[in-house]
């Protein structure tokens, strides 16, 4: 990872890699089973497809995630969390926990995704 961070602050080196509006929420929909550009697309935040392409990109410069042809013509990707990438799920479980607590109207996440590893 050649990425330069804001400081050796490990909140501000995380927010540097994660810290934008969608990478967590991309996050979200390949730790539910989302693999597909498309995929992403559908998610109900409406996503834009300049900014999903450049999420992607930088979460596999990140190694977050990785890619892999699943289709040659046109040549489109799957996309997989890398461990790296796993290793944000227990984060992310606690966001959903704080806001379910704190944030009326949240909705509580599938139990596959609030399951301990």
């Amino acid at each position: 990872m050649s990425q330069k961070f804001r400081s050796p602050c490990p909140i501000a080196t995380t927010l540097d890699l994660v810290g934008d509006r969608w990478t967590l929420i991309i996050l979200r929909d390949l730790l539910t089973g989302k693999t597909r550009y498309s995929e992403f697309l559908s998610s109900p935040e409406k996503i834009t497809t300049n900014i999903l392409a450049d999420r992607l990109e930088r979460m596999e410069r990140a190694g977050l995630i990785a890619k892999s042809p699943y289709q040659q013509r046109p040549v489109r990707y799957a996309y997989a969390l890398t461990e790296m990438g796993r290793g944000l799920h227990p984060l992310l479980r606690e966001i959903c926990r704080w806001a379910n607590r704190h944030v009326p109207g949240t909705w509580v996440p599938p139990a596959q995704f609030m399951a301990e590893d």
